[in-house]
């Protein structure tokens, strides 16, 4: 599998044995107008990348937190062709990597290749679409290596020996670790389970492994991420954005 850029970029972070700390954004939440600031506050904080969501009207990997800053991104008239554009016009002021969070529907309706290649234009660094299995991703491999944008993989806690193998060969950027059994949203605590899984992921993989999904305090970033590379942290960061609880973000971030 060769090296795309992203890879590149979370391998340097590695070689400074720092954790790598990922907050997700529903694009469009509250206005398109907000993105570029929300995201240079972001960079600001230390993220090490950017998670941009995109609304969509069936959410399924998405908990209430989530789906209902999509409803309010849909209210706004947010599209992904709208969002690529937004990214595009501060790509020069940007220093850490994007990555896109959608649903395969928007993606088809836009055109896979018209897609790729307004993701390489607004210099979005990987590509998350937790609807499309490992057996169907052919759908967009050929048009994303061609751009040089990584296909994120996710694993889940559910996955067999057999298939996380499959997945750790084939995957780019980073290794997505879904720690729960269900959708995004906060949780109270991990069980010695998901630590143990994340530290076989480690072992089985040759890129970073991230734990998302239900990461919603310092104290459970912190812990998931001694276990693995970093952590993916969504609707607590979409719930103080949207309350502007800027100073949370911070620590939230600085605690990793």
């Amino acid at each position: 599998m060769g090296k795309t850029k992203l890879d590149n970029y979370l391998s340097a972070i590695q070689a400074n044995h720092k954790k790598i700390f990922v907050p997700y954004i529903m694009a469009g939440d509250g206005g398109l107008e907000k993105l570029k600031e929300q995201i240079l506050f972001l960079e600001a904080c230390g993220a090490a990348a950017i998670e941009v969501g995109i609304p969509f009207s069936d959410p399924v990997a998405d908990g209430p937190t989530i789906q209902n800053a999509a409803k309010r991104a849909l209210e706004q008239q947010t599209t992904l062709q709208a969002v690529l554009a937004a990214l595009a016009t501060f790509k020069s002021q940007r220093t850490i990597p994007i990555i896109i969070m959608t649903y395969m529907n928007p993606v088809f309706v836009y055109g896979v290749e018209h897609f790729a290649n307004a993701c390489a234009e607004a210099d979005v660094d990987g590509v998350i679409i937790p609807d499309v299995p490992l057996e169907e991703d052919d759908l967009v491999t050929g048009v994303l290596k061609k751009n040089d944008i990584a296909l994120i993989r996710l694993v889940s806690l559910t996955s067999t020996k057999e298939r996380i193998e499959t997945i750790t060969q084939r995957a780019e950027g980073f290794l997505y670790a879904v720690t729960v059994k269900g959708t995004t949203g906060a949780r109270s605590s991990f069980d010695q389970a998901v630590k143990e899984y994340l530290q076989q992921l480690k072992q089985q993989s040759n890129i970073p492994v991230l734990a998302g999904f239900g990461v919603s305090t310092s104290e459970q970033a912190k812990e998931l991420a001694s276990y693995c590379d970093g952590v993916i942290v969504g609707s607590k960061i979409v719930e103080w954005l949207h309350e502007e609880k800027r100073e949370a973000i911070q620590l939230l971030i600085s605690s990793v």
